[in-house]
Order: structure tokens, then sequence, then C-alpha cells
């Protein structure tokens, strides 16, 4: 097998369990506003700011960035629970010399947040964050792992990553990178294959032997 060049991890969902925080946020924000809790898959891996300026719904010509600022204030402000396997891989990854990124569409403190108080880790335990403030488009554009691999200096076609969602799993593919493995977390492995994961698990502990 050729050496793994990069592992590309995406954070809600696969590192950490925090779907659940974040369904119970928007939940509490569409009771707020009176609104019709919509179908919440479509804001799984993608930044919601996009979601609000893209997709139809009540919130339909407002400023996308005020709507996720006050959704953000309705998410309970508890830590999320790690993903089994999600620090260990990490640590085995590092320790066999290969470069870590997280590539989230989360916000850079929820990052440094969830690897302290989640994972009981630091930034420094990995080599690159890519947030969304990185990129000017979000998942299913590629340009979060193609970032992410650039600032590695990694062969996008032998890297592994590791996603929850389809857009998440799509953006993965559309850089270039040929391993990508889909975290049952928050959708459906079938969901997953067909969006483009070559394998389907249900944490992150079947991927330890990949990067060891």
């Amino acid at each position: 097998m050729t050496r793994v060049s990069a592992l590309l991890l995406d954070l809600d969902g696969t590192l950490v369990d925090s779907e659940p925080l974040h369904r119970r946020g928007y939940e509490s924000f569409f009771a707020h506003k009176g609104w019709d809790v919509p179908d919440l898959t479509i804001f799984t891996g993608r930044r919601a700011a996009d979601v609000f300026a893209t997709e139809p719904g009540p919130w339909a010509g407002l400023d996308p960035e005020a709507v996720l600022a006050e959704v953000l204030t309705h998410v309970p402000d508890e830590a999320a629970g790690a993903v089994p396997g999600a620090r260990e891989l990490i640590e085995a990854a590092r320790a066999a010399g290969v470069p870590v990124a997280i590539v989230t569409s989360a916000g850079p403190a929820w990052v440094e947040r969830s690897l302290v108080e989640s994972l009981s880790l630091t930034l420094e335990s990995v080599d690159v964050v890519v947030t969304a403030r990185d990129v000017a488009d979000g998942k299913p554009h590629p340009a979060g792992f193609a970032l992410a691999c650039e600032r590695l200096g990694a062969d996008p076609a032998s890297a592994l990553a590791a996603e929850d969602s389809p857009a998440g799993v799509r953006a993965a593919v559309a850089a270039g990178v040929r391993r990508v493995h889909g975290i049952a977390t928050t959708h459906d492995p079938r969901v997953l294959t067909e969006a483009g994961a070559a394998e389907v698990h249900d944490d992150l502990r079947p991927l330890l032997p990949l990067v060891s």
C-alpha cells in the first residue's frame, strides 16, 4: 500500500460527536423564530452561512452571517464527546510521521475548544487547520481539502480523509483524495458510499492501522 501522504480530518461528526449539540441549537433557534424546522441534514458538513445564502427557507432575504450569529446563541455551551478513536488516530499519525490536517466548516475557536476539551489535545497536535474562514467556497467545494494538501506539501492522491457528511466526502473526492472514509455518526452509510466514500465505519478506530 502506498504510504499515506497526509491525514485529512473533518471535525464535527468525525472527531467530535457535536452534531446533537448543533441540532439542539437549530431546533431552539427555529422554535424561537416560530419557523418550521427544516431537514437539518442540509447543514451537516457545510458552512451554515452558505446554507442560509443558497437554500430556500424562511431566512430568505436575511443576512446569512447575521442569521448564523443568532443560531450560535442557541447552541448549548457544552463540550462535545469524542468519536471513538479520534485522539488515538491523531497521535498514531503524528508518531508515524504522517502530517495531520483538520478541514472543517467551523470556525477557529470551535476547533481549538474541541481539541482541548473533547480530545485532550492542543492546536499543536495537528499540523494544519483549515476553517470556514480560510476558503472562499465551503464544502462540497474541494477548496478546503486542496488548501490543506497545499499547506502540507502532500499529494492528495495518496492522502487519507475521514468525513461524516456527503458534502464533506464529495469535497475530499473532488480535491483528488482517493481514500475517503465515511464515518457514520450522522448519516446512513449508504448515503456516504453514494457520495464517494471508499469505505464507511462506525467510528475512527478502523483507520488506525492505515496510518501506523
